[in-house]
């Protein structure tokens, strides 16, 4: 394994270089089978600018929502949001009825604001067979009836129909493709709703049921067998199914359709970011005026070694841009400054490397064994401290808001990566110096003469 390594390293470095900087490259979207999203560097609302919405909650027969509610409100808008591939928006509450949400770089905000709009109950409703006729699955024709199925967007407005069950019961939803290919749309039932469309199901097949919120039809399938499982499939029209938009957007209706009261838009306005374009030269500028200096120093006092470390670093920093193209990361000002010091902690970790290096040396060791003897004898301290990071990372991912997610997140990376370019890439650029001629000695691996001759100094009274 340690012969084919080197050749993995380095199509790992020219993968991730490709990634870093061709243009128009895409990626499978997740959640949406078939639908591919450009690979891009993010930027978020402070760098960028974006897109603010404002809504107010609206009361129910009276009722003004609560503390609670708006808390609700908004962690379904935010998983809403998040949905549509808007990476790091801001969802916050304002007062005792407000909900603004703002975000980061949109391109579509038409599209964004439909979806966020769409604020009410979230009902699946049987449309009953002598109202609109059935879907006769043996000659596969669909039967006349007093009135047609409604299509996409049209108004339910047969209010005598009773909703078979809410948007509650909704346990998951996402997009597939099905064994003929088609794009489809699948969801999984909570116990009680599995158990009452099971018993519909059964005595309806054929029968259509509306996908409803608030009162405007999504869809509106047939049933083609019993679903006893709580688990089911809508097939879309067409030999292909459902359009990789639409599919996205009834999945998103089905996980998040329903808030426990409705919202209403009372102001859309442009974000213009608050550090802007200049802001973030400065930042980059000041960035690599620090990373400079690192390799400057690690040349200096290590030598031979500190530019074998410099190597591995520059190699770290093209693969992290290269996993933050890829998730991909949104970069703010507070994760600019976690993969700054993602990259201080790289440096660490060779610096705990060579320093044991250096004591192995200045015991006498040949450069080959106090290489290896460095990397071991420095690895638990290394582990140690990178766990640490780690543990906080999650941490503040796990609690934190949006902004402070997205610093973690790029520290989680970060960690990540350090821990495999300080440990195997180092090591493995420096397992081929050291077996060269002329690189043996210590004086290159940050050593100095004087600390290799104190040993054999004697010490008399004259």
């Amino acid at each position: 394994m340690r012969k084919f390594t080197p050749y993995l390293i380095l199509a790992t470095a020219l993968l991730a270089l490709a990634i870093d900087l061709l243009p128009n490259l895409r990626l499978p979207a997740s959640g949406t089978a078939g639908g591919t999203r450009p690979i891009e560097t993010k930027l978020g609302l402070d760098l960028r600018g974006g897109l603010r919405v404002e809504y107010q909650v609206q009361p129910v027969d009276g009722v003004s929502a609560t503390a609670a509610d708006l808390a609700t409100i908004r962690d379904i808008i935010e998983r809403r949001v998040n949905s549509t591939g808007v990476a790091e928006p801001l969802v916050q509450t304002q007062g005792t009825d407000r909900i603004v949400v703002e975000l980061p770089g949109v391109t579509n905000p038409d599209s964004i604001r439909a979806l966020l709009g769409t604020t009410g109950r979230l009902d699946l409703v049987p449309l009953p067979r002598e109202v609109y006729g059935f879907f006769n699955t043996a000659t596969g024709q669909p039967t006349d009836g007093v009135k047609p199925v409604p299509g996409e967007g049209e108004t339910l407005s047969d209010t005598s129909l009773e909703p078979l069950f809410s948007g509650d019961q909704i346990e998951s939803s996402a997009v597939q493709i099905d064994e003929s290919g088609r794009r489809v749309v699948s969801f999984k039932l909570k116990s009680e709703g599995a158990e009452l469309f099971a018993t519909w199901t059964k005595a309806n097949i054929g029968s259509y049921f509306a996908i409803v919120l608030d009162g405007a039809v999504k869809s509106a399938p047939y049933i083609q067998s019993a679903i006893t499982g709580g688990e089911a499939q809508i097939s879309g029209p067409g030999a292909s199914g459902f359009a990789v938009d639409e599919a996205a957007n009834l999945v998103t209706i089905l996980k998040f359709g329903s808030l426990p009261f409705p919202i209403a838009e009372i102001g859309v306005t442009d974000v213009k970011a608050t550090l802007g374009a200049a802001f973030l030269g400065q930042a980059l500028f000041a960035g690599a005026v620090g990373i400079l200096l690192v390799f400057l120093f690690m040349l200096m006092h290590y030598r031979l070694a500190g530019a074998v470390a410099n190597v591995a670093l520059v190699f770290y920093v093209i693969i992290v841009l290269a996993i933050f193209r890829l998730v991909p990361v949104t970069l703010t000002l507070a994760g600019i400054a976690g993969f700054v010091l993602s990259i201080g902690m790289a440096v660490d970790a060779n610096i705990l490397i060579f320093e044991r290096t250096k004591e192995e040396l200045r015991i006498g060791k040949g450069i080959g064994p106090a290489v290896e003897a460095g990397f071991s004898r420095a690895w638990n301290s290394i582990l140690d401290s990178n766990v640490s990071s780690l543990i906080t990372a999650f941490i503040l991912f796990y609690f934190g808001s949006s902004t402070i997610k997205g610093f973690a997140l790029v520290l989680i990376i970060g960690v990540l990566c350090s821990l495999f370019t300080a440990v195997t890439v180092t090591r493995l650029i420096l397992r081929a110096v050291i077996a060269r001629k002329g690189f043996s000695s210590p004086y290159l691996y940050g050593v100095a003469k004087g600390d290799l001759d104190a040993p054999e100094r004697g010490v008399s009274n004259g």
